[in-house]
């Protein structure tokens, strides 16, 4: 299957999108998704026992939720994308070390997830419209562990 330049382009820019996003996480640096999801976008971390909601919602939850965690690596791969013209469909493996802890005390987990995505093209570029977690498993997480929502 030969892809046209136009769709080689597509396909660069998302997955450079998806990249960013995962470095916006990693850095707390929760203000840049603004330039990842549309202004109208619906997030659903519900499989992780997250938020679900618009992106307003979303960045009050992750800088919440992530002020608990010294560190963490969004480590994405295996990028599937459905391109239509100006849409697209993506499905997305992360492995996800966590790292949770006070003082010297640390404790790492790894959640296992696939990222859905439906993102759009716009002015600005390409968007994620919609994203949702597709939940694969959590390995080492502390039983008294809460999300905070």
């Amino acid at each position: 299957m030969a892809l046209t330049l136009q769709e080689i382009s597509d396909r660069l820019e998302i997955q450079e999108l998806l990249v960013r996003y995962s470095h916006c996480i990693d850095t707390r640096n929760i203000d840049a998704l603004d330039d990842i999801f549309t202004p109208d976008a619906f997030i659903d971390y519900s499989a992780f026992g997250g938020s679900t909601g618009d992106l307003e919602h979303t960045k009050a939850f992750l800088k919440k939720s992530l002020a608990m965690f010294k560190s963490s690596q969004h480590m994405i791969s295996n990028i599937m994308l459905e391109i239509d013209g100006d849409t697209a469909t993506g499905r997305t493996i992360c492995h996800n070390p966590m790292v949770l802890g006070k003082g010297d005390e640390e404790n790492v987990f790894v959640c296992g997830l696939w990222y859905v995505d439906e993102l759009v093209r716009t002015d600005a570029g390409w968007r994620i419209r919609k994203r949702s977690e597709d939940r694969s498993f959590i390995d080492g997480m502390p039983e008294s562990f809460e999300v905070a929502k």
